[in-house]
């Protein structure tokens, strides 16, 4: 007999908020794990893919139905003992948003993933997984912009930078490098004095999916 396992999907949603990353969880109400913070995630429905179930639990358990939230699957965990009710198997998603306001579900919450040092299951793991996957994101792709509103300054995108990765980068640097990069910025024509001083040009997220050259964190700044 050909056992069944069920499947879930769980999301890692980040986001830059109060100059802080953080993440999109709640906290357990009921055993096991009573009391700690959980990443949103549910059970995947006979008659839906993965991508549908991510966009489902998105909507309905995370509580952002319709939010700009990029999601791209993470990877699946399915070591026997990573939940001490059954055996399932999980599929993460990662997601990357600009700053959102609260979920619509009350349960829901940002929090610092700094603070987020114990979580239910294997949630930690894979949250932490899931910053190294962003984080490696920000070097190859153009997803750092995922993280800003649909204009945003080169500043904007630095502090993003800095943020997620966990160290400052010499402003000079940093705007001579995302300008460079084929395709990365687009400039909008308009300008702001949101941070005070000399006006600053506002671009949009380019066409590009690869930036050329990427933004390694092994390079000094």
């Amino acid at each position: 007999m050909v056992p069944r396992i069920p499947v879930s999907v769980d999301l890692v949603v980040l986001t830059v908020r109060c100059q802080a990353l953080s993440a999109l969880v709640w906290r357990r109400d009921k055993p096991p794990y009573e009391g700690r913070w959980a990443l949103s995630g549910g059970f995947i429905q006979l008659d839906e893919d993965l991508p549908a179930a991510a966009a489902r639990v998105l909507a309905e358990r995370a509580g952002l139905p319709g939010a700009p939230v990029h999601l791209e699957q993470l990877q699946t965990y399915g070591y026997p003992d990573r939940d001490p009710r059954q055996r399932v198997l999980s599929v993460a998603y990662l997601g990357l948003a600009p700053d959102l306001p609260a979920s619509t579900e009350a349960h829901m919450s940002w929090q610092p993933v700094s603070s987020l040092s114990e979580m239910a299951f294997d949630h930690r793991r894979i949250m932490v997984d899931g910053i190294e996957r962003a984080r490696g994101k920000l070097e190859y792709t153009p997803l750092g912009a995922a993280f800003c509103p649909p204009e945003f300054t080169v500043a904007d995108l630095r502090r993003v930078y800095e943020i997620v990765w966990g160290r400052p980068l010499d402003p000079r640097n940093f705007h001579r490098k995302v300008t460079k990069a084929e395709g990365f910025l687009v400039p909008t024509g308009g300008t702001t004095t949101r941070d005070g001083g000399r006006p600053a040009k506002l671009y949009r997220r380019g066409p590009a999916v690869f930036l050329h050259p990427p933004m390694l964190r092994s390079l000094k700044e």
